[in-house]
């Protein structure tokens, strides 16, 4: 029949041959390399945000006290066998009770005080997380913005390349370009100047051309007088009279004046109702004359007018209501004038322009 010792060793025979993870895991923490751990099995994301890390903390500093209390546990039964089935067993006194007591009261005390260095530090951290994270935003921030910002370089100097093979040597600088705006600015201002000289000139001409078209007219009255006295010393005086030669020579003169100011070089008549003008239209813008026909056709054995039309180097010129206003009121000098002004003032303008 076992007595109660020998159930005793039974036990601690059981207990030693029993293979205890807490104490092959006290082996394995031993001898673990953890420089070989790679941070980045975790996850970067898991590692960077405090929250996720204080959560992971809490979580671990659970797991340790529930395996600190097992290996207390498992340690208190192993002390506790061996006293029991030891023949030579220590013995037990209220001094080294008291002792114990003393030494555990000392290790409660120094438990204290790292748990309230613990609280601190705990604080701290809960404090100077929102810093820590605010940071971290403000730097993942700047590493977004300067990836962003390299990528535009590269795509910048990229395109400078491109632009570089596609518009060899010599390139327009600024330089240039301000120079060549230099030079544009100057020669518009040389062109207004020529212009605002040429509107003067032309304002002139105008002026001109209006005083000899008022001696014209001042002379057409003359002429006009000249031929009713001309008609009246005929009938008077027949063929005779010494006074005819004076007026043809005097109309001669006037005629010849008249040519002279419209610039009039020949006068035709190609049929009984058809009489063709030739001008010289000379531009103070150029030396070279340019020649007007103006064709007139008159309602034959009338002096009436049918119709009118003007070339000028031999090409057709459309003038519109400068010729049919004159034309139907029958006013030969006014479409003459008219013709004449229009044709002038055009040239000028085609000169300017």
């Amino acid at each position: 029949m076992s007595t109660p010792s020998d159930a005793a060793k039974q036990l601690q025979d059981k207990l030693e041959n029993t293979k205890l993870h807490i104490l092959d895991a006290r082996a394995d923490l031993k001898s673990y390399h953890f420089e070989s751990l790679d941070d980045s099995t975790s996850g970067e994301g898991a590692l960077s945000d405090p929250a996720i890390v204080a959560s992971d903390v809490a979580a671990q500093i659970l797991f340790l006290r529930k395996l600190k209390f097992q290996y207390l546990e498992q340690n208190a039964k192993d002390k506790y066998v061996k006293t029991i089935v030891s023949d030579d067993a220590p013995l037990i006194t209220a001094a080294s009770n008291e002792q114990i007591r003393l030494r555990n009261e000392e290790k409660k005390r120094n438990l204290k005080e790292e748990k309230l260095k613990l609280l601190e530090k705990q604080q701290d951290v809960r404090t100077l997380a929102p810093l820590v994270e605010e940071d971290y935003q403000k730097a993942r921030s700047l590493t977004s913005l300067g990836t962003s910002l390299s990528a535009k370089i590269l795509d910048a100097k990229l395109a400078l390349t491109r632009l570089r093979q596609a518009h060899p040597q010599p390139r327009l600088t600024i330089a240039t370009a301000t120079a060549t705006l230099d030079e544009q600015v100057a020669q518009m201002q040389a062109l207004d100047d020529e212009l605002q000289s040429s509107e003067k000139q032309m304002e002139e001409t105008k002026q001109k051309i209006k005083a000899e078209m008022r001696e014209v007219e001042r002379l057409r009255g003359v002429e006009k007088e000249g031929i009713a006295e001309l008609e009246h010393v005929g009938k008077e005086g027949g063929d005779e009279d010494p006074r005819l030669g004076k007026l043809y020579d005097w109309l001669q003169a006037a005629l010849t004046a008249q040519r002279s100011l419209l610039s009039l070089e020949s006068s035709r008549a190609e049929s009984e109702n058809e009489l063709r003008l030739t001008y010289n239209i000379v531009s103070p813008f150029s030396k070279i004359p340019k020649e007007l026909m103006l064709t007139l056709l008159f309602v034959p054995n009338t002096r009436q007018l049918a119709s009118a039309s003007a070339r000028l180097d031999g090409v057709e010129l459309d003038l519109g209501d400068t010729i049919y206003a004159p034309v139907q009121t029958n006013d030969i000098p006014t479409l003459v004038w008219s013709v004449y002004a229009c044709v002038k003032e055009r040239e000028a303008r085609v000169v300017i322009s």
